[in-house]
């Protein structure tokens, strides 16, 4: 007797971890009301010749500023479509430039943002230990359409400020190629 009931708790035990499975499985699985969700999914990115444009504008406004620095701009999941170096730019700076690009994108947030909010406590600081990550002013998302469509990283400015201010000043000269 013993034996039985031992038996049932454990069937009824399974049971429930089955049932359980199954509306998990079910939730995950649910779509809104009305809603399709469709098998593949549609984004923008920006061309190379966009890209290059980008690079350029950006590299014009830090030497307007007398810096010699790096920009490296990548697509919307953070891979390298140009970069560019200047003459007198440090051998670092185009590591370092594509880490803020990468970082803006990965995180959906520009690093001079990103370096306030983990300097206030408001973000742990323990994200900076994530590979690549690099949260120092200069790498900003490019943005269209509501959609980020690409990032922009830029090195070699005297402080993470003035590197920021370069990147934001290239995304707007090119702002009317990017509204769409």
């Amino acid at each position: 007797m013993i034996m039985l009931k031992n038996d049932i708790a454990r069937k009824n035990g399974i049971a429930r971890m089955a049932a359980a499975a199954a509306l998990s499985l079910a939730l995950m699985s649910a779509t809104p009301a009305g809603a399709e969700e469709k098998p593949l999914a549609t984004f923008k990115v920006m061309t190379p010749k966009t890209a290059l444009a980008l690079a350029q504008a950006t590299l014009e406004a830090c030497r307007k500023g007398g810096y010699q620095v790096a920009v490296v701009v990548t697509d919307r999941f953070g891979s390298v479509q140009v970069a560019l170096r200047d003459r007198l730019a440090g051998a670092h700076t185009v590591e370092t430039a594509r880490r803020k690009a990468w970082s803006a994108v990965s995180f959906r947030t520009n690093t001079w943002e990103m370096y306030g909010l983990i300097k206030d406590g408001t973000v742990n600081p323990g994200v900076r230990q994530i590979g690549q990550a690099l949260f120092v002013g200069g790498g900003v998302r490019v943005t269209a359409a509501g959609s980020i469509v690409g990032g922009v990283g830029v090195s070699g400015a005297p402080g993470g400020k003035l590197d920021h201010d370069c990147a934001v000043e290239g995304i707007e000269a090119i702002q009317d190629i990017l509204e769409f």
